[in-house]
């Protein structure tokens, strides 16, 4: 008892039990189930938070310190202070405690609190009466994030994953400028919804999932347009002369992709790109553009240079810092130091390419709201990074050595999960006032008008499972919500930007509640919505919550078109992925597929979309009767974004490959190398890749935006003409 009760103090929870499944968990968190895997999944846990709880005396001197060291704090760390209330913390301190308190405008302020004291997180000295002192961050939010104004529909898209006939071999900024600027005025779209344009780890092969970065402090420059960076337009003759050949070759590579079947090569992209680079990199700037140059690289000071010296050195020694010589496997040592002087040339290289990189998202996101979209782009954030990239060695006090993120064994994963991704330390992140957490989402709210957090639950806790042992024997960690959540209504609140948190899967009890009081949106997924509690059938649109983004898939699902016609059961099967029959695993889905559309059916979504032919039983291909036929299909795809607009949700998203009927995942959790994850193209029913110029002359996908815009649409009356431009040869069109 005495470990678990030193956990606690901690806020290592060691009283989660997995839920039951047909495969029973191998191991819990909590030393009482009688694990020894479990009591030591939780030493290591604590171990990791700077703790000693190897034997049963350190148990006991840890937990008599840890009591210690709580009773005797006047203040902890990091308090926090909503609008029209005094912080408990601050409450709870003796009579006569002087307050001082150093804003983060500048200002000193001494007495009592002021309740109108400015937003953000300051710095606060308290003495008391008889000569204790603490000093604590305070952080200071507004009552909740910005919301969106009025309800609207937007765009779901993976970038990589949408070529035009500018594309390097894949998707790029100046791609997403312009579906930005087309989507805004043709079809009345209010947002675009990226994936996450995180640093990738450097070096081939490279990981190809966004979800896994070097860094999420700064946008991965292989997102680069090469020919929109002003100095080629003004390349030598015999510079233009050099850069000929890796055009042709980035021809090859888009053709490649687009006719012939190639999956994206992000390392083949980057080979040219950066060659290309180089070339421009040599070419003089105008005198505004180095102005720019140095302003931005003034603003950004030392977490780009950090950054910046990390990307040499990985182009020298490798991008896994802990095998570096020893002298350079921390920022601040002499070693480093002079390294960054040695490798001055490459540092400011990679500073060049992370100016570039903001500036044509700063150009996409104004193409954006110049289209008149409301919100403009929404940037994701991971949930976490590549455990040897730049921001493990950046913030090397921040993160929790030997451990990694995941999920517990649940009744869909029996076996749990292990993403690889090291956690940020509770107390780490609490000692610095959240810095960490205020500079990521100020860089991703530089160029967005919303931000989209990957597993926001896990502001509230997160699963540590400790390096060599199975996801089934971890411990779920707690961190500070109230700050953490204090510090994104502050940073959302500066940017006048909206927060969707992806809050599907586990989600603890009142965190949705919480997250909605502080206006984050949450996301649903209109597979996911049913009766749980009750009937179990599909939710009627009434009663879905208003305030969340709602959409009918996600990149870790299968698109609409694939779950009608069953097409994601076979593929699951071919994969080895099902655990039943595939007879019994047809009949099911083509059950549950059913039932919804039976619900659009007596709401009348069906009849003016071209009609279902039945609404039960199996086809030939193991998908409901009916749905065979591409008419059909398209038909319950628009019943199913029709039913969405039924539903009192603040924003609907439209994943762009269900409006040409593309049938493939981008990503299929449980697979490595038996599927291309996050390297397929979009495409139409077919398979064959769509380019955005053919997307943009699409009748099928006009057809299904026009449901959207329609008298009963979320943004009636825009205007549906075809730009000029880009556009002028609409390319291959897409039924």
């Amino acid at each position: 008892m005495s470990l678990a009760r030193l956990a606690a103090l901690y806020g290592v929870d060691t009283t989660h039990t997995a839920p039951a499944s047909d495969a029973a968990a191998t191991s819990l968190s909590t030393p009482a189930d009688g694990s020894s895997g479990g009591q030591a999944a939780v030493v290591e846990v604590l171990a990791a938070l700077g703790v000693d709880a190897g034997g049963e005396a350190a148990v006991r001197a840890a937990l008599d310190a840890r009591m210690r060291e709580l009773r005797e704090r006047l203040l902890p760390p990091t308090l926090v202070q909503w609008p029209g209330s005094l912080a408990p913390e601050l409450a709870a301190l003796p009579p006569g405690t002087q307050l001082t308190v150093h804003t983060e405008q500048g200002a000193t302020l001494a007495g009592p609190l002021d309740p109108q004291l400015s937003l953000g997180v300051h710095l606060l000295h308290a003495e008391t009466p008889d000569g204790r002192t603490a000093d604590a961050h305070l952080v200071v939010p507004p009552e909740r994030a910005p919301g969106p104004e009025g309800r609207s529909y937007g765009l779901l898209v993976q970038l990589y994953s949408l070529l035009s006939q500018r594309s390097w071999g894949m998707g790029d900024l100046g791609d997403l400028a312009e579906l930005a600027a087309w989507s805004g005025r043709a079809l009345g779209a209010a947002f675009v919804q990226i994936n996450p344009l995180h640093a990738g780890m450097p070096g081939a092969p490279s990981d190809p999932s966004p979800y896994r970065p070097a860094s999420r402090r700064f946008p991965d420059p292989v997102h680069l347009r090469i020919e929109d960076v002003p100095e080629y337009d003004r390349l030598a003759p015999e510079d233009r002369t050099r850069i000929e050949p890796i055009l042709e070759r980035a021809a090859r590579l888009r053709e490649s992709v687009l006719d012939d079947g190639a999956l994206i090569d992000r390392d083949a992209v980057w080979e040219l790109k950066s060659q290309a680079l180089e070339i421009l990199r040599r070419v003089p700037m105008s005198p505004e553009r180095g102005a720019a140059h140095r302003a931005f690289l003034d603003a950004a000071g030392t977490a780009l240079d950090t950054h910046t010296t990390w990307c040499a050195l990985a182009e020298r020694h490798g991008p896994d810092w802990r095998s570096w010589p020893a002298d350079l496997r921390t920022p601040g040592s002499p070693g480093t130091a002079r390294a960054r002087t040695e490798l001055a040339d490459r540092v400011g290289f990679h500073g060049w390419l992370a100016w570039l990189t903001d500036t044509q998202l700063a150009a996409a996101q104004r193409s954006a709201r110049d289209a008149g979209m409301g919100i403009g782009l929404i940037q994701d954030l991971a949930v976490g990074v590549h455990p040897d990239g730049a921001d493990t060695w950046a913030q090397q006090d921040c993160f929790a050595t030997g451990m990694s993120v995941g999920a517990p064994p649940d009744a869909f994963n029996s076996r749990g999960q292990d993403w690889g991704l090291p956690p940020w330390r509770p107390d780490a992140l609490a000692a610095s006032g959240y810095a960490p957490f205020r500079e990521l989402l100020r860089g991703l709210l530089r160029h967005a008008g919303a931000v989209r957090i990957d597993h926001v639950m896990g502001l509230f806790r997160l699963w540590w499972v400790p390096s060599g042992r199975p996801p089934t024997e971890g411990a779920y960690v707690s961190y500070d919500a109230e700050a953490m959540l204090a510090v994104l209504a502050i940073e959302a609140h500066r940017a006048g930007a909206v927060v969707i948190g992806e809050d599907l899967g586990t989600v603890e009890p009142g965190v949705r509640e919480r997250l909605a009081e502080r206006g984050v949106l949450g996301t649903s997924v209109l597979w996911f919505e049913r009766d749980w509690d009750g009937t179990g059938l599909p939710l009627p649109p009434e009663r879905w919550r208003g305030s969340c983004l709602a959409t009918a898939t996600t990149h870790d699902l299968p698109p609409t078109a694939a779950r009608l016609s069953g097409e994601h059961v076979t593929l699951r099967h071919r994969l080895g992925l099902l655990g039943e029959p595939l007879r019994e695993a047809r009949d099911a889905d083509a059950a549950e597929s059913a039932q919804w559309l039976s619900l659009f059916a007596s709401l009348g979504l069906l009849d003016d979309a071209g009609g279902v032919g039945g609404t039960g039983g199996t086809g030939g291909t193991g998908g409901i009767g009916g749905m065979g036929d591409i008419g059909d299909e398209e038909a319950g795809i628009r019943a199913v974004y029709r039913f969405l607009l039924r539903t009192p949700s603040r924003l609907v998203g439209v994943w762009l490959p269900d409006a040409i009927g593309d049938r493939r995942p981008q990503n299929l959790p449980g697979t490595l190398d038996e599927y291309p994850n996050w390297r397929l193209p979009m495409a139409g029913p077919d398979g064959r890749p769509v380019t955005l110029e053919a997307l943009a002359a699409s009748p099928r996908l006009h057809a299904l935006f026009g449901d959207l815009r329609g008298p009963t649409g979320a943004r009636a009356g825009a205007k549906d003409e075809m730009p000029a431009g880009p556009y002028g040869d609409p390319g291959r069109a897409v039924r």
